[in-house]
């Protein structure tokens, strides 16, 4: 790649991270948790301090069901967050993913941008990342192994992202036929493969083919949270683009519908709750529906702006509210809270 090429992959990073931390790109649709309830137990008849929240996901005992979701990585500015977001990951013991790792693919002096989270936790569930339409654009398995080696990763995320291919300026917008390479990927890679979206949720009948050709997990990642298409359309400088842009900011399944939609698929299918999760009461709901991990981003990402002690606080805060939900569910452990569900 041209210097050139490499400075402008860096800017789109940092302009994401920018426009996300100082833009109101919010869904205007709800992530549906809102109208369900966790199953009242006035009379817990547990001990709050003996409650016991961890969980295993791919062979690794974690404290918590508690995904750092993808968000970040490719410049100097966004390896500053991968590795305060790594500290946390790795002082709570709970999983982490980072962001398209496409950009230390096609330049290897990127690489330490992401390569900082293994350093930074060394025992942590980490998981690589790439797009699943940079299949249609020269990546292959070398590329997806690349990737989890870079990190040392334990699964890779393949990321779904149709919507802000069609809306960003550099979209990758050829998503044909990738279901056979899909599977050539999932039946080749040291590491299981997991399907997620970026905010528009996963459907149904897109985890069943996805499950079909061998993906280990779906991260639904759901409409209720960050908006692509409003981060794109504060980079667009056409009116008429920045109109389109708008028309999709509410597009996609609300976050409980998707999770919902996938509950009955493969017990033994890694089924991750992200996209517009707001505390622990959402992460409580979501493990009881049937959830194995929660994913939270964009509070993550505002706290670690402000330093790793706002970081350390905010998700300190999720973990009690996580404990309190299952206290007054009477939950010792995830296994219990599990059905303790009601609209």
């Amino acid at each position: 790649m041209t210097k050139q090429q490499v400075t402008e992959i860096s800017n789109r990073k940092d302009d994401h991270l920018r426009i996300c931390l100082e833009e109101d790109v919010s869904s205007a649709v709800p992530n549906g948790f809102d109208e369900l309830n966790l199953k009242l137990q006035s009379l817990p008849e547990i001990d709050f301090e003996a409650i016991d929240p961890s969980t295993e996901v791919f062979g690794k005992r974690l404290d918590a069901p508690l995904l750092i979701s993808s968000m970040t990585g490719g410049s100097g500015k966004t390896k500053q967050f991968n590795q305060i977001l790594a500290q946390a990951a790795n002082e709570f013991n709970i999983a982490m993913g980072v962001g398209s790792q496409r950009a230390a693919l096609l330049y290897e002096g990127l690489s330490g941008t992401y390569s900082i989270v293994r350093k930074e936790a060394p025992d942590a569930l980490l998981f690589a990342n790439i797009g699943v339409s940079d299949l249609n654009y020269g990546f292959g398995l070398e590329e997806c192994q690349r990737a989890v080696d870079m990190l040392e990763a334990d699964g890779l995320f393949l990321h779904i992202n149709a919507l802000q291919e069609c809306l960003q300026p550099e979209g990758n917008t050829d998503f044909s036929n990738l279901l056979s390479k899909i599977e050539l990927i999932t039946s080749r890679l040291s590491v299981p493969v997991i399907a997620k979206e970026v905010g528009c949720g996963i459907d149904k009948q897109t985890a069943k083919k996805l499950i079909n050709v061998g993906v280990r997990g779906i991260d639904v990642a759901g409409l209720g949270g960050t908006s692509w298409a409003a981060v794109e359309m504060y980079r667009q400088t056409d009116p008429l683009q920045k109109e389109l842009c708008q028309s999709f900011r509410s597009w996609g399944l609300p976050t409980a519908k998707a999770l919902e939609g996938i509950l009955d698929l493969h017990e033994d299918i890694v089924k991750i709750s992200s996209g517009g999760l707001r505390n622990g009461l959402d992460l409580a709901k979501s493990i009881a529906m049937g959830a194995n991990l929660g994913g939270f981003a964009t509070r993550f990402i505002h706290a670690a702006n402000e330093g790793y002690q706002s970081l350390h606080n905010s998700i300190k805060l999720i973990l009690k509210e996580l404990k309190v939900g299952m206290f007054l569910t009477g939950s010792a452990d995830l296994n219990a809270l599990k059905g303790k569900i009601e609209r």
